[in-house]
């Protein structure tokens, strides 16, 4: 019901995800494989079910004249895919009822709702030619009324928007269709299904050299400390592969690519403070710009060939005062 929706609520929401974007852990931690329950708001899979999945099977024969990314890395095959997607339908559904139950999950009314929705149909048929398990998964988007600059998509299509970085970073269509395609791609090219795989093997690496040295406990924690800071670097890299993804699928949707220079541009402005690129695990924002500049021209022809969206909305306004 939309008289129950509190654009202030602010939730507090144990089940979200600590990966997302502009923030820095890029994995989630699975407990197995669960049933996928209904969900009353999988009016997106409906919607979806007919949506342009022709097209989306017809974009397979694509020539590859987009970014170059290479192969998905053969690790990730160390963990079951299936398992990963039911483990992020399962947190997702567990973080939508949360967010229902402290009103503060946007209706199907809700004007930005919509747009979301809108801009995911665009997106979403072009995710088969990346992974032709993205034609199982049943996308859903929500929107929720959260302060915090944040987005996400975990495994098996299930995006979210918190309002905050709609508001705060007043995003054009474009915009928004960058971050959704940089979301969608990390999920698209299986980067948690990666980094579970590569945490399982540095936990199970750690506690065999620690055993055969006798280092103990300490030992282990040298050894963790040492594996992380090795992930850091396979995370800047799932990042900026997750720009150039996402580039090419908003792109190809009628998207202006450009976007991703004046998206990261405002996300350095409301980011003043932030760690240097080399403590982080998202690369700096004027790289990100130089990279998505020097990859544009790549992108520019299957953006000036794309159909455009006929219907364009509004900056998303400010959250009126209490």
């Amino acid at each position: 019901m939309s008289d129950s929706f509190n654009p202030h609520a602010a939730p507090h929401l144990p089940s979200a995800p600590h990966y997302g974007f502009g923030r820095c852990d890029c994995h989630s931690d699975p407990v197995g494989p669960c049933a996928q329950t209904q969900h009353p708001r999988r009016l997106f899979t409906r919607l979806l079910g007919g949506l342009g999945m022709s097209s989306a099977l017809a974009s397979a024969a694509w020539a590859r004249d987009g970014v170059e990314v290479g192969d998905t890395s053969a690790l990730a095959k160390l963990v079951p895919a299936e398992q990963v997607e039911a483990a992020g339908a399962q947190q997702y559904q567990q973080m939508m009822k949360e967010a229902a139950g402290q009103h503060a999950l946007a209706p199907m009314s809700n004007r930005q709702l919509i747009r979301l929705r809108e801009i995911a149909k665009r997106i979403i048929p072009q995710a088969v030619p990346w992974n032709p398990r993205a034609q199982q998964w049943r996308w859903e988007v929500n929107l929720i009324a959260s302060p915090q600059l944040n987005a996400f998509c975990m495994p098996g299509g299930k995006i979210a928007f918190y309002y905050g970085i709609l508001e705060k970073l007043k995003l054009t269509d474009d915009e928004v269709a960058t971050i959704m395609g940089h979301e969608v791609a990390h999920a698209l090219r299986e980067h948690a299904r990666e980094r579970m795989a590569k945490t399982q093997a540095t936990r199970l690496g750690a506690s065999l050299i620690s055993s055969l040295l006798g280092l103990g406990g300490v030992g282990d924690t040298l050894l963790n400390m040492g594996g992380q800071l090795l992930t850091l670097t396979f995370s800047r890299e799932d990042e900026s592969e997750a720009d150039l993804v996402g580039m090419e699928l908003a792109a190809r949707a009628g998207y202006n690519p450009q976007a991703g220079v004046s998206l990261w541009t405002k996300m350095g402005e409301v980011s003043n403070g932030a760690p240097p690129q080399w403590l982080s695990t998202h690369p700096a924002g004027p790289t990100r710009i130089r990279d998505i500049q020097a990859n544009l021209p790549k992108v520019e022809g299957l953006y000036a060939s794309a159909a455009k969206p006929t219907q364009r909305f509004e900056v998303a306004p400010p959250l009126p005062s209490r």
